[in-house]
C-alpha cells in the first residue's frame, strides 16, 4: 500500500465550484478533454465515439439534478472531478504506488507506468472520481491540469486548470486553499463553503458554494376594494339606469 507525505507543507491547490452560478453548459467538460488528451502522455480514450453506446474516459463531469418540489424546486448542476483530499483512501489503497500525493501542493496524482489498472483506488474514492481509461487500462484522474499551472512558457493569467480558464460563467476558481488570505479561501468563508461527504474523513481540498437563497416575488392576491355606491341622478346615474333596464 502507498503512504501519504509525512509532513506535506501548507499549500493545498484546489478548486471552488459555485453551486449558484453553474448552469451546466458542460464547457469545463470538454475543454478538459481537450486538453488532458493533447497533454497527456497517452489520450483519454474514446471508445465508439459516433456508435450507439459510446463510451470514453473523461476527467471531469457535470450531473443535474431536479432539487425540491413545486415553488421550491430548481435545477441544479454537479461538476465533479478529483477533490485532491487531504486524506485521500484512493492512495493508500494503491498496492504499486501509482496513486501518490504530492507534498508541496497537495495534488493527488497517478504515475501511469506503475498503475496496474485493478481498480481499487475507484472503489476507494466515494466521489466516483476516478475512471478506468477503457482502452489504456489505468485509471485516470483530474491533475489540476499540472502542466498547464507550473507551465512558464504560457502567460501566467492563463496558469489556472482548463475548466477554470473555459467556464462562461466564472462558477470555478482555483488558488490556495491552505492560505486563510487566498480569494478562493475568503469566497468560501464568505458563502459558508462546505466538503463533499465531510463524514467520510477524507477531507476534500476542493470545495462548493451552495446555492443561494431565492428571492420570490410577492404573489399574494391583492383584496378587492368595495365599490362606491353610484348617485341616483345626474349623468351617471341616468346611464346607470338605461345600462340596467
Amino acid at each position: 500500500m502507498t503512504s501519504l507525505p509525512t509532513n506535506p507543507g501548507p499549500k493545498k491547490l484546489g478548486l471552488v465550484i459555485d453551486l449558484d452560478i453553474c448552469v451546466g453548459c458542460h464547457a469545463c467538460v470538454v475543454n478538459c478533454k481537450e486538453w488532458n488528451t493533447g497533454g497527456y502522455p497517452g489520450p483519454l480514450t474514446d471508445v465508439s465515439a459516433y456508435g450507439a453506446d459510446p463510451a470514453g474516459a473523461w476527467l471531469n463531469r457535470v450531473h443535474s439534478f431536479e432539487a425540491g418540489e413545486g415553488c421550491d424546486g430548481r435545477t441544479v448542476h454537479f461538476p465533479k472531478s478529483c477533490l485532491h483530499c487531504e486524506e485521500p483512501a484512493c492512495v493508500t489503497v494503491c498496492p504499486t504506488g501509482a496513486s501518490y500525493k504530492r507534498s508541496e501542493d497537495g495534488i493527488v496524482l497517478v504515475e501511469e507506468d506503475k498503475c496496474i489498472g485493478c481498480g481499487l483506488c475507484a472503489w476507494a474514492c466515494p466521489y466516483g472520481a476516478r475512471e478506468m481509461d477503457p482502452g489504456e487500462q489505468v485509471m485516470r484522474k483530474c491533475t489540476l491540469c499540472i502542466d498547464r499551472i507550473y507551465n512558464e512558457n504560457i502567460a501566467e493569467e492563463e496558469r489556472q486548470p482548463a475548466c477554470v480558464r473555459t467556464c462562461p460563467a466564472s462558477a470555478r476558481h482555483f488558488g490556495d486553499l491552505g492560505d486563510p488570505e487566498s480569494e478562493v479561501s475568503r469566497m468560501v468563508a464568505d458563502r459558508d463553503g462546505y466538503d463533499l461527504m465531510p463524514e467520510m474523513g477524507y477531507k476534500p481540498t476542493n470545495k462548493y458554494l451552495p446555492p443561494r437563497e431565492r428571492k420570490r416575488p410577492n404573489t399574494s392576491t391583492p383584496t378587492a376594494q368595495p365599490l362606491e355606491p353610484i348617485a341616483s341622478g345626474g349623468l351617471l346615474g341616468w346611464l346607470d339606469r338605461v345600462l340596467s333596464d
